[in-house]
């Protein structure tokens, strides 16, 4: 500990020990304590006592009757625990019997102070520190705290949740341990041969798993789970096969009592490597406990073993019958094509009736939101069930979003119980939407993509889809199309896929001008991912340029909404980048002349109010500068100019961080090393080998690229500043070898410029740096510190503050402990 922390220490100490005295926030003390944490890491807990006996004192004024703060007291418990945690510090702190007075009967636990939660948790966690010591559960057995363990039983039932939560996860710890010891060298170790307390805590999870009370079973079978989740000895094995029975008959009961901890436990059990390859009973309790539970309660068990690695198969068929339920009883309901139905009826499971299984529209919407995001999930797993039934899955899905949409017709009383359920529910169409291009992953029947289109084209051109379901519709069309098969021997797209986008394109202008924002979004959004998919292709790119899309997309720039004015920004970028906007011929524009819509975009950054747009435009000037883009090929020099002059003005860091990044793809083009991936740009001239490497940086020093990176470099926004940082490294890597007419240090403009760079350091950047000659800036570059401001930058922004020192000063000033100079405020 540092000398001027420890002068600190005891006033704080006589602080925390005076109930009259404010106390510090929970947040200082928890600094305080991992402060405390780090120093017995690296060193002695007892040394630690030793040169600071206000410690001591501190733990001592707990024990005497007064009205301290619960904050204090949480505080001290666990500060004792983790200085007991090494050897001789405990045998130190036993001496005195301090140990067993803060944990037993005499400290808190028998005072009016234990009504306190934080008190409660801190005594638990002050035992879970002790329990690192190796005669922890020895002095849990002995007077004056053998009823420890009886505590730690009743607080599982806390009214607190974190606290009830912490005494769960010490009872397993306890158990552990003591089970640790005992079973090395000994695997076959039967139960009545454990320790005693290792026999109390198992006798306790009995009774409570006898118990007639629900939360009493929901803590024991919560306390097995985070057992058979955490400890994968052999001893598991042997506790498994004493209390499965008693898990098996939760099961008798009706309804089975706390049914989502018991498929925990069970899930867990058979995700351990020591019990899922014995034979205890394992998959017959799983599969006795998917015929009981309802089919609301055995869905995430059912998903569960399907995930697992190893499994039979006859209970995987069972799981998967289990989940598809759901789905069959809207086939069956629906009267699908009977194939549909015998294929999920396949899988094997008892037929359950539309009545039993979805009897009220809330069980029917919960139980197939719950059904459609388990299958979402399994779907891409390597283990999923093979035959995987794509076509009757497609079937559902889309019948459930007819179902939804009310253009089903019914032709049972089930059918039309499910329509009136059903009809204009969101939550289900969203589900069924995410599941549906899940699905696109796999191929299905000619007739069933169809009808998947056909149903998509549906929500699209609803006017009764609500904005959320609207973009799931979306998505979900763009996967589809992604998947579509490509004709052999044909970039283009395939004919059906060509029709279906002859039908969506019209109906996208009539999104593109609704009156609600997150539509016109959503549409933009779609544009964008459709243009740069299939931009290059023949047929798409003739559909689009026929429609109003790329029109309505311009006037889209100047929307009200913000989120919407930045997606026309990246819609109209890539409609630019591939060739499709439109320059219409007309009286208002003669001859086809437009204004350009680089124009519109400066002008966007330099005037829009809100950071998402010019961010966009950062974002589409970036990637056009890395592409060639032609608006950008004709004068480079003269668009990077004009771009970084605007985005070094901005207030948002991210514009200027994205300013950074297109100056970098600039450095990188102009030194001779230009990348283009766009299939329509203008390739610019290959840059000549860069002898003399001045010449190469004149166009830098012409766009005033570094004057931007230094300002940048001082930026009060770390990661602008990390980015620049970045920037100027890799430059001077790049002028390694150059060797000017003149030394670094006898370039006359070298001092005036590092003179300039102080005072902008310092915040006072109003004067520029005007044009820098090459061998200005690689004399200025030589002669900075770069790594180790990359070092101070990457430190974190409040590291004084965060100092132990600070810390004990903050908590000191809080209470007028310090002279008016001495407090540490920031």
């Amino acid at each position: 500990m540092d000398p001027e922390c420890s002068q600190l220490l005891p006033a704080l100490c006589s602080v925390l020990a005076d109930p009259r005295q404010p106390v510090a926030d929970d947040t200082c003390l928890e600094k305080l304590l991992d402060w405390f944490k780090t120093i017995t890491e690296a060193g002695s807990s007892l040394l630690l006592l030793q040169e600071n006996p206000c410690l001591l004192g501190l733990l001592c004024h707990v024990l005497k009757p007064q009205d301290l703060s619960p904050r204090v007291l949480a505080f001290s418990l666990r500060l004792a625990g983790m200085l007991a945690a090494q050897e001789d510090c405990f045998q130190y702190l036993q001496q005195g019997e301090l140990l067993p007075r803060l944990f037993g009967e005499a400290g808190p636990l028998g005072g009016a102070a234990w009504t306190a939660p934080s008190v409660r948790s801190g005594w638990i966690q002050g035992l879970r520190s002790l329990a690192a010591e190796p005669r922890f559960l020895l002095f849990l057995s002995l007077s004056p705290t053998p009823g420890a363990v009886d505590t730690i039983f009743s607080l599982q039932g806390d009214s607190s949740l974190f606290v009830a939560s912490a005494a769960g996860q010490l009872l397993v710890h306890i158990l552990g341990l003591s089970l640790q010891g005992a079973a090395e060298g000994h695997p076959g170790l039967q139960t009545g041969d454990w320790p005693v307390c290792a026999q109390k805590i198992v006798s306790h999870i009995e009774e409570s798993l006898r118990s007639a009370a629900t939360p009493q079973i929901t803590q024991a079978l919560n306390v097995l789970t985070t057992t058979f989740g955490h400890c994968h000895d052999p001893w598991t094995q042997v506790l498994w096969v004493r209390l499965s029975p008693l898990v098996a008959c939760l099961l008798e009961k009706d309804p089975v009592p706390a049914a989502h901890s018991l498929v925990d436990l069970l899930l867990s059990v058979a995700r351990s490597p020591v019990l899922s390859s014995s034979s205890c009973g394992l998959w017959e309790t799983l599969a006795q406990t998917l015929s009981h539970l309802s089919p609301t309660q055995a869905g995430p068990l059912a998903l569960g073993i399907l995930k697992l690695q190893e499994c039979p198969q006859a209970l995987r068929a069972q799981a998967f019958a289990v989940l598809l339920q759901p789905l069959t009883c809207v086939l069956e309901a629906t009267a699908q094509a009977p194939g549909l139905l015998d294929s999920l009826d396949g899988t094997g499971g008892a037929s359950v009736t539309v009545d039993t299984l979805l009897p009220s529209k809330a069980a029917c919407v919960g139980l197939l939101c719950r059904t459609l995001a388990h299958l979402e999930l399994l779907q891409p797993l390597p283990q999923r069930p093979s035959p995987w039934p794509q076509a009757p899955l497609l079937g559902a899905t889309v019948t459930i979003l007819r179902l939804c949409s009310g253009s089903a017709t019914p032709t049972s009383d089930a059918g039309g119980h499910l329509c009136a359920f059903l009809v204009g529910c969101v939550r289900v169409q969203r589900a069924a939407l995410d599941f549906l291009g899940t699905l696109s992953q796999g191929t299905g029947p000619r007739e069933l993509v169809t009808q998947v289109f056909a149903v998509l084209l549906e929500y699209l051109t609803s006017p009764d889809s609500s904005p959320t379901v609207l973009k799931k519709a979306f998505q979900a069309t763009f996967r589809w199309l992604q998947s579509s098969p490509e004709t052999p021997g044909c970039s283009d797209l395939d004919p059906h896929t060509q029709l279906f986008l002859r039908e969506l394109l019209p109906v996208l202008p009539k999104r593109l001008c609704s009156p609600c924002w997150e539509v016109r979004d959503s549409g933009l959004e779609f544009l964008t991912q459709m243009i740069g998919h299939w931009g290059g292709q023949a047929g798409f790119r003739h559909a689009l340029l026929a429609s109003e899309v790329p029109e309505l997309t311009e006037q889209l720039l100047r929307d009200p909404e913000s989120y919407v004015r930045a997606s026309a920004v990246a819609a109209m970028g890539q409609l630019s980048s591939q060739g499709l906007r439109v320059t219409p011929a007309s009286p208002e524009h003669p001859g086809g002349q437009q204004k350009s819509l680089l124009a519109e975009l400066l002008h966007i950054l330099s005037t829009d109010s809100e950071g998402f747009p010019r961010r966009a435009v950062m974002h589409v000037f970036t990637q056009w500068l890395r592409d060639g883009h032609a608006d950008v090929a004709g004068d480079t020099e003269r668009f990077v100019a004009r771009v970084l002059q605007v985005a070094s003005q901005d207030l948002d860091w991210e514009v200027r961080a994205q300013g950074l990044e297109l100056a970098l793809v600039f450095l990188e083009q102009t030194l001779g090393r230009p990348s283009s991936h766009c299939p329509y740009a203008v390739t610019p001239p290959v840059a000549a080998p860069p002898s003399p490497l001045a010449q190469a940086l004149r166009p830098l020093c012409r766009v005033q690229l570094f004057e931007f990176a230094f300002r940048a470099l001082f930026d009060c926004d770390r990661p602008v500043a990390q980015k620049s940082c970045d920037l100027l490294l890799f430059l001077r890597a790049q002028t390694a070898s150059y060797s000017g007419p003149q030394g670094s240090g006898s370039v006359p403009e070298v001092a005036s410029v590092e003179a300039a760079l102080q005072r902008w350091q310092a915040g006072d950047q109003g004067q520029p740096l005007g044009y820098l000659e090459p061998e200005v800036v690689v004399a200025v570059l030589r002669s900075m510190d770069l790594e180790g401001l990359r070092g101070v930058l990457a430190e974190s922004s409040d590291r004084v503050e965060k100092s132990p020192q600070s810390l004990l000063q903050d908590m000191l000033a809080t209470v007028g402990a310090l002279g008016e100079d001495e407090a540490d405020c920031y």
